[in-house]
């Protein structure tokens, strides 16, 4: 009901100020609201990601580990660090597991997940346009051209120290097809993990987003 409402006023503001164009728009910054609160914690601990199968000559979880703890440590005010660990079969439904992880690092998060990233040659029938004055009754030229396409499967979790419950969990799911059939794998993956990035800190970090207003006076 709250959601109607607001859009409700906003758009009888809309009209209103249309009719007596006494208004100004606005962009401003409306803060995020977060899945949980991490200022609560003094410690996120970056763990290797659990990979479904490796990428050819793609060091996947290394970019993964490098990534998220670059970008969290411009984020997070408490400490970042990382740990290599091996994992069990199901290990995020075993509290156990994260739970004896880091015994005297109770203040601590860990920050991990299971990533699936793939890529196949998608081949697509090309119709050639017609020119302006060529004959309608010719059939237009087609041409075959393939298309490389990346999928970057994530599911990220953040998991408390002291009880192995996981705090948050979130899968992502980013694709995108090149032209170019032989676009590279680490290329690819820079862009689809910029996607994840900006969801992931809006959920988590709160960040900002720009929303448009309008002042209406008289």
């Amino acid at each position: 009901m709250k959601k109607i409402k607001i859009v409700l006023v906003l758009s009888l503001l809309f009209s209103f100020s249309c009719a007596s164009n006494d208004y100004w728009k606005l962009k401003i910054e409306v803060p995020g609201r977060t899945a949980f609160n991490l200022d609560q914690f003094s410690e996120i601990v970056i763990t290797n990601f659990l990979i479904e199968e490796e990428t050819k000559d793609f060091d996947l979880n290394q970019e993964l580990v490098d990534y998220f703890s670059f970008e969290i440590g411009q984020n997070f005010n408490g400490t970042v660090s990382i740990k290599e660990i091996t994992f069990e079969e199901e290990p995020f439904k075993n509290e156990a597991f994260w739970k004896n992880l880091l015994p005297d690092r109770k203040e601590a998060v860990l920050f991990t997940g299971g990533v699936q990233y793939t890529e196949e040659i998608r081949k697509a029938i090309l119709q050639k346009q017609k020119a302006r004055f060529e004959d309608p009754f010719v059939s237009k030229k087609r041409s075959l051209a393939e298309r490389r396409f990346y999928t970057l499967n994530l599911d990220l979790y953040i998991i408390d120290a002291k009880t192995g419950k996981a705090l948050y969990k979130r899968n992502f799911k980013e694709s995108k097809g090149f032209e170019n059939p032989k676009q590279t794998a680490p290329f690819a993956f820079f862009e689809l993990i910029q996607r994840v990035k900006a969801k992931f800190f809006r959920n988590i970090l709160g960040e900002a987003s720009i929303q448009e207003r309008y002042l209406i006076y008289d």
